[in-house]
């Protein structure tokens, strides 16, 4: 009775060890890819070929307003997270993260990388971006500390109002794109190269960067991401 007792208290440790590991290889993996995801967005930026869609909005709102991309992320971020409350979404660690680092990522790689000259490094920095991007999308959902404020706005408007997701992200992402045009943002070779192969990419990464789920009866809770979500800053 004795050894089986130690036994299964030595299976706990061993299981809330893994736990702790896990959680933080998670939490390495959420603050390392957002701010690897507002990094790559800088490079995008910098290529001056085309952005993502939603950083289309957020260099023609800079643009408009004379705040830096950065800045205007987050309070586009905060703003979009306040759109979850009718949705009766829940923010998790990695929502609220999200609105907190990219922007300032993206902030502090601008400083440092300068206009790019020449075709190319143009070439070489948009598709560093997107690449570098869709790591950055695997190692954050991989997390699973809760999706995006952007995502969570597509997936909440999927569910409140049965219209398919696919069709909610493209809705979105037009309305984004075409605003932040008009505003002055970029769009190019780069905006649509991304979208062609950020899927590709984020799948391929979202398999190298899986987290294995802990055993039943760990004490560490895994939160699910929708399978669907993509990143979008």
């Amino acid at each position: 009775m004795h050894r089986s007792t130690s036994t299964t208290g030595g299976h706990l440790l061993a299981r809330n060890a893994l736990g702790e590991r896990h959680v933080v290889r998670r939490l390495f993996q959420l603050y390392a890819g957002l701010a690897l995801y507002g990094a790559s967005s800088a490079l995008l930026v910098r290529s001056g070929l085309g952005l993502e869609p939603w950083n289309v909005l957020h260099q023609g709102l800079s643009e408009r307003t004379g705040l830096s991309m950065g800045v205007v992320l987050t309070a586009v971020g905060a703003l979009v997270l306040l759109l979850w409350i009718p949705l009766r979404q829940r923010p998790g660690l990695g929502t609220v993260s999200n609105v907190l680092v990219i922007g300032v990522a993206m902030d502090a790689t601008l400083a440092v990388v300068p206009d790019a000259h020449g075709m190319a490094v143009r070439v070489a920095l948009m598709a560093s971006g997107i690449v570098l991007n869709g790591a950055a999308t695997g190692l954050y959902i991989a997390a699973r500390f809760g999706p995006g404020p952007r995502d969570g706005l597509m997936t909440g408007l999927n569910r409140r109002t049965g219209v398919s997701v696919r069709l909610v992200r493209t809705a979105i992402e037009i309305t984004v794109v075409a605003t932040g045009f008009v505003l002055g943002g970029t769009v190019g070779v780069g905006t649509l190269l991304y979208a062609v192969t950020i899927g590709p990419l984020a799948q391929l990464f979202l398999r190298v960067f899986a987290v294995p789920v802990p055993e039943e009866g760990s004490t560490v809770v895994a939160g699910r991401t929708p399978r669907r979500a993509i990143l979008r800053s």
